[in-house]
């Protein structure tokens, strides 16, 4: 089921001011706007249908009736959710508040994510990854660790890939690359100055791009053939990337177990093949 709360957020940043409109007043009152008619919607928002209409389609809609039905279900979730363990971390949170907290924020961005996920886009990131020649994946900070991740998946089902954790290499790497490669790039924000300057590098190779970043119009997605989105539960409370990593880490998983699923009998093959044994080391 597709989150219409989370996918207001992202967009309204860039809505026009009718847009805005609507999406306000979805976000203050989305009990009462599940149950709204399109026309009550509308004369709420001060707007008409058709932009309401617009407004659904642009959040990832068919129409309104695909949104209400989101909206309804999204709303007896959280109902449900939510909780205190659910607040933002204070410096004087006791150990167990810390577990509670740290714990649910983790949980509640894979759940986010997995509202964001289209399966078409997985589809299409798997079918550049199948196709491709080497896997190149590019992330700075907790992002390499995904990267990395990644690599280590990929690499024990026999497919060729390549990650530096310097960054010049990955300027190396973007620019060796070619139309016969994919590249997956990891950065939760899109805007990292280094992971751009890669972006752009494989852009004019011809490289396709996979990104695994936030629901935001961003430079990297807009340079990206593919967009795998995830969402952070992180606020003031960051000392390092926490949710995001584990949203990403998730989106790998996805990304290679479908890859596994799709080339079954081979994957098995090099499973098998990669397996170290314990008893021989």
């Amino acid at each position: 089921m597709k989150s219409v709360l989370i996918r207001i957020n992202q967009y309204r940043a860039r809505a026009s001011g009718a847009e805005r409109g609507i999406l306000d007043w979805i976000l203050e009152n989305p009990e009462a706007a599940a149950q709204c008619s399109i026309h009550q919607l509308a004369a709420q928002s001060y707007t008409s249908p058709s932009t309401v209409v617009r407004v659904c389609r642009k959040l990832g809609f068919e129409g309104y009736r695909e949104m209400q039905k989101s909206l309804l279900y999204e709303v007896a979730i959280r109902r449900e959710n939510k909780a205190e363990k659910g607040g933002e971390l204070e410096h004087t949170d006791q150990l167990t508040d810390i577990v509670d907290k740290v714990t649910y924020r983790n949980i509640a961005s894979l759940e986010n994510s997995r509202m964001l996920v289209e399966p078409e886009a997985v589809r299409r990131s798997v079918d550049l990854i199948c196709a491709s020649n080497t896997v190149l994946l590019f992330g700075m900070g907790a992002s390499f660790l995904v990267a990395h991740d990644a690599y280590q998946k990929f690499l024990r089902v026999g497919k060729r890939c390549a990650l530096s954790e310097d960054i010049h290499c990955q300027y190396l790497h973007a620019r060796n690359a070619g139309p016969s490669d994919v590249a997956i790039i990891i950065s939760y924000t899109g805007y990292t100055e280094e992971i751009l300057r890669c972006a752009q590098d494989l852009r004019r190779q011809g490289t396709p791009i996979i990104a695994i970043t936030r629901f935001e119009p961003s430079p990297l997605s807009q340079m990206s053939d593919c967009n795998l989105y995830v969402v952070a539960m992180e606020e003031t409370f960051r000392s390092g990337a926490m949710s995001s990593r584990i949203a990403q880490l998730n989106m790998i998983d996805i990304l290679y177990t479908a890859y596994f699923n799709r080339n079954y009998d081979q994957s098995i093959r090099h499973f098998e093949k990669t397996q170290i044994s314990k008893e021989n080391l």
